[in-house]
């Protein structure tokens, strides 16, 4: 359940912070007062799409937080698979907007927005004002569907996805196999090429980093010579070089070592490091003396470096690359000669994965009839308590002529909204304000087989009025014995039901202009009612009459 939302810097909304209840919690206010920018911050802290210029002028930044109390094994799994900790059932979601980034948080922790996402499918149902109109897509009446009798689909739909996944790649690799004999020769042919320059490069790991080391040596062997001579010569081969002054400290030291015990020991460590430079100088002169400049051998080095660098720029930019382009020619090649016997287990393949996608399709198919009865009765029901009173609602089924990764079912809705009206697509046969009413009829099923806590709905309202905005109004109760429902009205039918009744309201603060949201007592609640029903004249009767619609409202409740 949706217990806090705190929204700061959006919009016109300065800083609002909104406790809601369990049951209906009701949202109204003047046109242009920030109901659609309470429900857009919401889908802001869910991961939606943020608008530009959201953030209010003047601000740095702008913030979203939603407070969650939960329980359900599947959000403890989810919370659990992303090392996120939870306290007490609380979720904690949080998303900072800046200019041209956001931060998005779970309980402290920053996560990408794709997890926040994800995450959202199991708190939050959010019906804004144009999701009605997906109903006029065949694509969503099979999601509808599918969602229904999604506990019993779920493994086979898995299954489904692999299965053509692997049907897709086996027809891919069949397809591209089938070229004629002239480019099948042609290309075993360029493979040979391809495997014989790579053979005769013989190639080995590590070699080209140590071709790379001598093939630097050798190019700077005269710096190389220079530097070493330069070193033996502060060394040992001049008057003033580290072996001359050693020898000269050592002198001093011989001569005055009778006169202080303690001297003895600084001569031994002068020993002892003219020993170390003695043999340093041994080395110094060897390694001179061994440094050769060797033409032909640099020349070796560079073509080979050569060579090793033109196979990497054509099968690969490392050792591991060119032996895995090889690999794969060689098996490529291996099929191209045997390629009878290579089509033919293709074939077989294709055949066995094919016929175990028709029975995976067939169960799913099955499944989907099964429920299908269910859901039609219950849709039915729900719309004559929407007020369709002579309606019939049919889910027609058709085989594809092509599988998919979900199955080869295609559902379509279908709906008469009159008496003596043939059943017709649901596109074709409802008007707006009816498509509004399927919705919410659809919404009021599937939320009895949802563990989704909290649904909202952004104006469900549209296009009613009169009798058929009371049954909303008593639909959304319903919904809301087993379920948090948060709705913005402008009819007060609907208002009249609420549990918890808020209103939105614009005002001047200073020189700005400010949203601000409160929850209303049941006076004021009334007094809102009246204003609803009766505009800018508020008399004593339409104070009577929104007095009475919210006591007939309290009445109808059964929770």
């Amino acid at each position: 359940m949706l217990v806090n939302l705190h929204v700061k810097n959006l919009a016109i909304i300065d800083e609002i912070e909104i406790d809601f209840r369990k049951h209906l919690n009701i949202l109204t206010g003047e046109t242009g007062a920030g109901k659609s920018i309470i429900i857009g911050s919401i889908n802001i802290a869910l991961g939606g799409k943020v608008p530009q210029d959201m953030i209010r002028k003047g601000a740095d930044y702008g913030l979203v937080e939603l407070v969650f109390q939960v329980s359900g094994s599947a959000i403890e799994e989810f919370m659990n698979r992303h090392d996120l900790e939870m306290e007490d059932g609380q979720i904690i979601l949080s998303r900072k907007i800046m200019r041209g980034r956001s931060v998005c948080k779970i309980n402290g922790e920053t996560v990408p927005v794709s997890v926040i996402r994800e995450l959202s499918g199991y708190l939050i149902d959010i019906h804004g004002q144009q999701e009605h109109q997906s109903l006029l897509y065949k694509a969503k009446h099979l999601s509808i569907l599918d969602h229904y009798a999604k506990q019993e689909l779920l493994p086979y739909k898995s299954k489904t996805g692999k299965l053509y996944s692997s049907y897709q790649a086996l027809k891919e690799e069949l397809n591209s196999s089938g070229t004629s004999e002239e480019e099948r020769l042609r290309e075993m042919s360029f493979l040979e090429y391809e495997m014989n320059e790579i053979e005769a490069a013989a190639l080995k790991e590590g070699e080209e980093e140590e071709l790379e080391e001598q093939y630097r040596k050798m190019v700077n062997m005269g710096d190389i010579m220079e530097g070493l001579s330069s070193v033996y010569g502060l060394t040992s081969s001049s008057q003033e070089s580290v072996s001359s002054l050693l020898g000269r400290a050592a002198r001093i030291l011989s001569k005055i070592q009778d006169m202080d015990s303690g001297v003895e020991n600084f001569a031994q460590q002068i020993e002892t490091i003219d020993n170390f430079v003695n043999d340093l100088n041994l080395e110094l002169f060897h390694s001179m003396n061994n440094l050769n400049y060797d033409e032909e051998e640099c020349k070796r080095i560079e073509e080979r470096l050569d060579t090793i660098r033109r196979m990497k720029a054509k099968y690969g930019n490392s050792y591991e690359k060119i032996l895995e382009y090889y690999e794969k020619a060689q098996l490529k090649l291996q099929k191209y000669q045997k390629f009878e016997e290579y089509q033919a287990e293709l074939l077989l393949k294709l055949k066995h994965v094919e016929e175990e996608l028709e029975e995976c399709c067939k169960s799913i198919s099955s499944i989907r009839k099964a429920y299908a009865g269910k859901l039609e009765k219950d849709i039915y029901e729900a719309l004559v308590e929407l007020n369709f009173l002579d309606v019939r609602f049919q889910i027609n089924f058709k085989k594809m002529e092509h599988y998919s990764s979900n199955g080869f079912d295609d559902v379509e809705f279908y709906i008469s909204t009159n008496p003596g009206e043939d059943l017709k697509p649901l596109g074709k046969a409802a008007s707006g304000g009816e498509l509004s009413r399927v919705m919410l009829a659809v919404k009021s099923v599937l939320a009895d087989n949802d563990m989704v806590e909290t649904l909202i709905f952004d104006e469900i309202d549209v296009g009613v009025s009169g009798r058929t905005a009371q049954k909303v109004s008593e639909r959304l109760s319903y919904i809301s014995r087993k379920h948090q429902v948060i709705c913005i009205t402008h009819l007060p039918q609907i208002a009249a039901m609420a549990d918890s009744h808020y209103i939105i309201e614009k005002m001047v603060k200073g020189t700005v202009t400010v949203t601000n949201i409160r929850c209303l007592d049941e006076e004021d609640s009334v007094k809102e009612l009246a204003r609803i029903l009766g505009g800018a004249a508020i008399t004593d009767k339409v104070m009577e009459s929104a007095r009475e619609m919210k006591d007939l409202a309290s009445k109808s409740k059964n929770y």
